[in-house]
């Protein structure tokens, strides 16, 4: 009978802690979170790119938790380097492990400074030269924001000109 009661007592201190007084006490302060910015739609990466065109990258805005905030000092940047005759060439010269391929191009979009406001939805446009060679471009977004910069990478393809 007796390990029964404490079964049952620590059952209810599991189930309900708020009713029977055996949990934490909750926290009455919470953290805000910052805004965050990142790269991109599916769509900015996955499409074939010729030379002349545009790629939009559509950054993904997640909204700070604390509306009081001042808007953070964020710039977006957004570049193409290429061309690679494959995927693993660009990722062996992203690492370091080759030297650029001949011919080896950049196409880099201004930067771009979000307000921060609640609607805001940044593009970044990086205009592929009319001579772009055909081939695998590395797509390399940052964030610089309160003094550190974040980056990523992304693979772009461009085919020849039709």
């Amino acid at each position: 009978m007796l390990m029964r009661a404490w079964r049952l007592m620590a059952f209810a201190c599991l189930v309900s802690p708020v009713l029977s007084g055996c949990g934490p006490e909750p926290s009455t302060t919470t953290a805000s979170l910052p805004t965050t910015y990142t790269c991109c739609d599916s769509k900015d990466v996955d499409t074939i790119y010729q030379p002349g065109q545009h790629v939009a990258v559509h950054w993904n805005v997640e909204m700070g938790t604390d509306p009081a905030a001042k808007p953070p000092q964020v710039e977006l940047a957004a570049r193409l380097t290429g061309p690679y005759s494959s995927v693993g060439d660009l990722k062996n010269a992203s690492r370091g492990g080759t030297q650029p391929a001949p011919g080896e191009t950049t196409f880099e979009a201004p930067p771009v400074r979000p307000s921060g406001a609640a609607d805001e939805r940044p593009v970044s446009v990086i205009s592929i030269g009319t001579d772009a060679q055909p081939g695998y471009y590395n797509l390399v977004t940052s964030v610089r924001q309160d003094g550190g910069t974040v980056s990523g990478a992304s693979v772009v393809r461009v085919a020849p000109k039709t």
